[in-house]
Formats: structure tokens, sequence, C-alpha cells
């Protein structure tokens, strides 16, 4: 498949998708993207997000599986992503950071462009359309995430299918399906990235306060526009 444009028709059409697909399911929407870009789909996971890497492994096992191995992962994180790796015979593609990053360590300004954005943009190059577990309860950047929508950053089609969904929906799924937690969740995390810049949540309800702590900000760039 060609590299897809952002014309006036392909607008058109995720919009009319987007409202619809506001009360269906993250299948529903993962089969979508599978019919409409076919083969051309990536997701990336931080394998926090089994509940959507299971609906994916369902629906087509031989997506491509993007890891961003920044370097700076708990050990348990990339444990995990070996596990799984071998368990689902997943088609697991493992970014690292170019020889940039090494003077931006974690918790520094160019960490996240230079050890998130840079390497995914690197593996999407080429896709047209790239999956993720964003959802809107995570944080008030996300609130208004829509299921489908095209990614100016990335320049191709971003589903997004538990946008609407809540932490107790993807517990749901996690429980009814049998599946792996990430191993920190136990040990009391909610939100995990680099465990330079990850803590557990300092403020109650709040997944993401643990991260990136004392700093000004709450994203590291791969969803803002």
């Amino acid at each position: 498949m060609p590299i897809i444009t952002p014309t006036p028709t392909l607008l058109s059409e995720l919009e009319e998708t987007n409202e619809r697909f506001e009360r269906a399911t993250p299948l529903e929407i993962l089969q979508w993207t599978f019919d409409r870009f076919d083969d051309d789909v990536a997701m990336a996971c931080s394998f926090e997000d089994v509940a959507l890497l299971h609906m994916v492994h369902e629906l087509r096992p031989a997506t491509e599986i993007i890891f961003l191995d920044t370097g700076g992962h708990f050990s348990e994180t990339l444990d995990f992503a070996d596990q799984l790796e071998a368990k689902w015979s997943l088609n697991m593609t493992r970014t690292t950071p170019g020889p940039d990053a090494d003077a931006w360590p974690c918790g520094t300004a160019q960490c996240c462009a230079l050890r998130k954005v840079e390497p995914l943009g690197r593996a999407l190059k080429g896709r047209a359309a790239w999956i993720t577990s964003v959802k809107r309860v995570d944080a008030p950047t996300r609130a208004t995430m829509k299921t489908l929508m095209w990614d100016e950053k990335f320049e191709l089609v971003k589903a997004n299918p538990l946008a609407t969904w809540s932490d107790d929906d993807v517990a749901y799924y996690l429980t009814s399906h049998d599946l792996p937690e990430h191993p920190l969740w136990a040990q009391g995390y909610a939100s995990i990235g680099c465990a330079a810049m990850t803590l557990k949540p300092q403020v109650p309800g709040d997944r993401r306060s643990g991260r990136w702590v004392g700093l000004d900000k709450d994203e590291c760039g791969l969803h803002e526009a």
C-alpha cells in the first residue's frame, strides 16, 4: 500500500467513522483499521497495554509490535516484554535511541524526543496507520482524544481503540481473559515509564501523578499535537 496523504476525502472518512465509533468496542475499531489498511498497520506497545495487545494478537497476529526501548526501562518491563514476545510469538520490533540521545539521560529536556519520538517516527515510516492504547481517562491532556484521527506528527492515521474505556474496563478484560498484568502493578505502580522518571502515584486516584515528578511535564511527546 502506498503512503497515504491527508486528503479531504480521507479526513472526512476519519471524522465520520470516528463519530460512529464513540459507541463501538475496541475490537470493532481494530477490525475497521485492519480492514481499511490491511497489513500496513503497526502497534506501539509499552507492555502495560496487555488488553489491547491481546486483541491485536487475536485479530491479526502478524501485526508489527513496536516496543520503544529507551535504555531506561525497569528490568521488570524488559522481562515482561520478553515473556509475552515468546509466549505469543509476537512480530516485535525494538527501537533504540540514536547516538544523539547519549547526551540526554532520563529527565533532561530532549530525552523523550530522542528516546521515544524520533525512534517511533523511524519505525512508523511508510506505514499507513498505527495503533495506540491511549485512554481519555489517562490524563486531562488526553480527555478529547478521538478513536480515529490523522496524526500530524507522524503523518499517518492514528487509531485509539481504548479511547472511551475506563481503567475498570481494562481490568475486567484482563481478568475475563486470564491475562497477566505488568508485574509492577502489584507493587503499587499505576503508570509506568522509564525507571528514573516513574514513582508510585503521588495523588490518590491520579494514575499518572507518579510520572515526571518535579518536572513541568505531563506527556512524553508521542501523543501531543
